[in-house]
């Protein structure tokens, strides 16, 4: 089993900052690659970016250039830095961690660019 905890959303204004962090615990030793999703009223939950247990990243082209993804192993965390954030990034963010034959989530954290 892997517990996933998301924190750092909330609301802020378009061209804005935020980072958003996942902290794993459990059976953290399977996990072979974690990322981010999002989902916005009305669409379909969709992959923002990974990043493997050895350190490759994944974007969504959306995001290349303005999110980067990090992780800091000591902490057993993922981290995701969003930056230049406009209205269209408003969302629901989950954190996917990926074991073996299974895909754990959290709980969601809730991202608004708003002025």
């Amino acid at each position: 089993q892997v517990q996933l905890v998301e924190s750092g959303g909330g609301l802020v204004q378009p061209g804005g900052s935020l980072r958003l962090s996942c902290a794993a615990s459990g059976s953290i030793a399977s996990i072979y690659i974690m990322g981010w999703y999002r989902q916005a009223p009305g669409k379909q939950r969709e992959l923002v970016a990974t990043i493997t247990s050895g350190g490759s990243t994944n974007y969504a082209d959306s995001v290349k250039g303005r999110f980067t993804i990090s992780r800091d192993n000591a902490k057993n965390t993922v981290y995701l830095q969003m930056n230049n954030l406009p209205p269209e990034d408003t969302a629901v963010y989950y954190c996917n961690a990926r074991v073996p034959f299974r895909s754990y989530w959290g709980q969601g954290t809730q991202v608004t660019v708003s002025s």
